[in-house]
């Protein structure tokens, strides 16, 4: 076994390998970017390097920064994480000529398995199953129409290099792939260096379902069961979760000896996964394979009783696997929690982690993550904040126990998509698995609002919520309130440990600590845990997927609040803002210049995306306010369009 390793990535994933490297006895080597400098992982590390620069470009997909660093600390091995240079067969063919080892696949494999051109080639002639499509780098435009026509539309564009959603736009039409080949290949580009772009049949209302693979080389490989990943936005996952409840013990078996056979004909070894789409008939396709350590690990860990990282170590260092076979054992459902704005279409957010309070780690709870409070995410990096998983011997147990923890995790500084998980687990077509990949975008197409609470849900909130008023501000034991919600009004009354909602007379008790916005609250022998945060005439109060303003007033106060009119919005309709805050790479118009509604006016990368945004309406552009190359703050004015003249 290695002495020591360098771990050549960030955050989360480099705290998740120096938590297994310490308990195997091997020292740890963290590398850093300046957007970096004392995060957790540097810390937690044995020793910390400093790279210069925040742009991955400088700093973890720079190799001979990598390289030096690990000639100057000692370190035998490398392991990557996932992202960066995970799949890159140059960063380890540099490695293996500086004598330093790569803990994962050769890089004949990944260059055979992570190139997706090339994987489709190898498992066509392997005899895997594959979506049926064009085989090759798109040249131009107009070969990509000629080639979508013939596969027939829908289509999806997909960069050759690299995963993560980037490089990936569906098409529907001549116009779509025109555009989206464009956008495609540069964001391939940007973020794997490479911009080649192949294209094949859109498989309406799929599962995406993967399978683990973990091989040694002496020729072992065993499938680690599956995972399912269809909750996704824009491709990325959103919610994962192992087993797969959909696919039934026959369809499970091909699909794992379908991804065994593919990695062996690679001549595979380390921990890999093999990503099928599967039709509603259960029909399967081999959609990639990524050949490094997965985000959504964990889950697979939890049904098996592994721990991956410690195996990739273990085949890294020349051991044969030490099982033939492993057991599933219940059920783990994944989470990502994100710096995101879900009510505004899910954009990233930036900022400092004011507040930072995960839920206690329990038997059945498991939190990977990289930050602590007082951290920044920045534009620099992915916006995942943490992974928080539930896992029980079912799936419902799983589902309740992961329901449960987001309500009791406090994020402060940023927005986040906590509010979104929590509804999502707890949606009926979550709870009865009747959703496919376009779920998340066919339920919210303008972003997520907010859950709606049952009467029952929404009587419980504000029991809690009036008692913890009646605790914190008036010590009074008989006090009569107007709880206001959306414009609607709900008189109650607190006496005591009761509240009188209407004709219910509901016991309540909760339980808080000062200055924190954590309550835990039990109403009518049910338990629920909210976050109440103080505002000018009341309250912002999250629970269970919904996240609500609730103004608590004396019946006067509410009567006159009645009278007083409300204040319009103002009119914002002339001017084109940025959705969210990033890096604005191009402007398609200048002054002057007149344009259509639904018209490319600019497009703004954020984490590594590229965010196309169009003309609301027929105009002409006014005045441009910010220029390519700029970077951008959120609601910050792009371009002004000319007032309006009547007809």
């Amino acid at each position: 076994m290695f002495n020591r390793i360098l771990i050549a990535n960030r955050g989360e994933i480099a705290c998740r390998i120096i938590k297994t490297a310490r308990r195997m006895g091997v020292q740890t080597v963290a590398i850093y970017s300046d957007a970096d400098k004392g995060a957790l992982y540097t810390q937690m590390a044995d020793v910390a390097v400093p790279l210069g620069g925040s742009a991955a470009s400088e700093t973890y997909l720079n190799i001979p920064k990598i390289i030096a660093s690990c000639k100057e600390t000692g370190a035998q091995a490398v392991h990557p994480g996932y992202g960066f240079l995970s799949e890159n067969a140059g960063f380890v063919d540099a490695l293996t000529e500086a004598g330093i080892a790569f803990i994962g696949p050769p890089a004949s494999a990944i260059r055979a398995l992570g190139d997706k051109i090339a994987a489709k080639t190898l498992a066509q002639t392997s005899g895997v199953s594959v979506v049926p499509g064009f085989v090759g780098a798109l040249a131009s435009p107009d070969e990509a129409v000629k080639v979508a026509r013939e596969i027939g539309y829908p289509v999806i564009l997909k960069a050759a290099a690299g995963g993560g959603g980037k490089g990936m736009r569906v098409a529907r039409s001549d116009d779509d792939v025109h555009e989206g080949l464009q956008l495609a290949m540069s964001e391939a580009q940007h973020s794997f260096a490479d911009s080649r772009v192949f294209i094949e049949r859109y498989i309406e209302k799929p599962r995406h379902i993967e399978v683990q693979v973990l091989g040694d080389q002496h020729g072992k490989v065993l499938a680690l069961f599956e995972r399912e990943c269809s909750l996704q936005r824009r491709h990325q996952k959103v919610i994962e979760e192992a087993p797969s409840p959909f696919l039934d013990d026959k369809t499970r078996a091909a699909m794992c000896a379908q991804a065994v056979m593919l990695a062996k004909s690679a001549g595979y070894y380390s921990a890999g996964t093999i990503e099928f789409i599967v039709a509603p008939d259960k029909s399967f396709y081999f959609l990639e394979m990524n050949t490094r350590l997965q985000v959504e690990h964990p889950v697979t860990e939890l049904i098996t009783g592994l721990d991956l990282v410690e195996q990739m170590l273990r085949v890294a260092a020349g051991e044969k696997l030490a099982f033939d076979k492993v057991e599933l054992k219940g059920a783990a459902i994944e989470a990502r929690v994100y710096a995101e704005d879900p009510s505004r279409n899910f954009l990233p957010s930036i900022g400092r982690l004011t507040r930072y309070r995960p839920p206690e780690v329990t038997d059945g709870l498991r939190l990977d993550s990289g930050i602590v409070e007082g951290d920044e995410i920045s534009m620099f990096y992915d916006p995942m904040i943490a992974k928080l998983i539930g896992y029980g011997p079912d799936r419902a147990t799983a589902a309740a126990r992961l329901a449960q923890a987001l309500d009791r995790y406090v994020i402060d500084g940023l927005r986040h998509n906590l509010t979104f998980l929590a509804a999502l687990v707890r949606h009926p077509q979550f709870a009865s698995f009747d959703f496919s990949t376009g779920f998340i975008g066919e339920q919210w197409p303008d972003g997520f609002k907010g859950a709606h609470l049952t009467e029952g849900e929404l009587h419980r909130v504000l029991a809690a919520t009036a008692l913890y008023h009646a605790q914190l501000h008036c010590k009074q034991t008989d006090l009569a309130l107007v709880a206001q919600i959306a414009g609607h009004s709900h008189p109650l009354t607190v006496h005591g440990a009761d509240v009188q909602i209407g004709a219910k007379r509901l016991s309540t008790r909760i339980s808080t600590q000062p200055g924190q916005p954590l309550v835990e609250a039990v109403v009518e022998g049910t338990a629920l845990a909210l976050t109440i945060r103080p505002l000018a005439l009341g309250y912002s109060v999250r629970h269970a997927g919904a996240e609500m303003v609730i103004n608590m007033l004396s019946p006067r106060a509410a009567e006159l609040m009645a009278k007083i009119p409300e204040k319009p919005a103002p009119d914002l309709s002339r001017f084109l803002l940025s959705p969210m805050p990033g890096l604005l790479l191009r402007l398609e118009v200048k002054e002057g210049e007149p344009v259509k509604a639904g018209q490319v006016l600019a497009v703004v990368e954020a984490m590594k995306m590229e965010n196309v945004l169009r003309a609301p309406a027929d105009a002409v552009v006014a005045a441009i306010k910010a220029n390519a190359g700029e970077s951008l703050m959120v609601d910050q004015v792009i371009l002004e369009f000319a007032p309006q003249t009547p007809a």
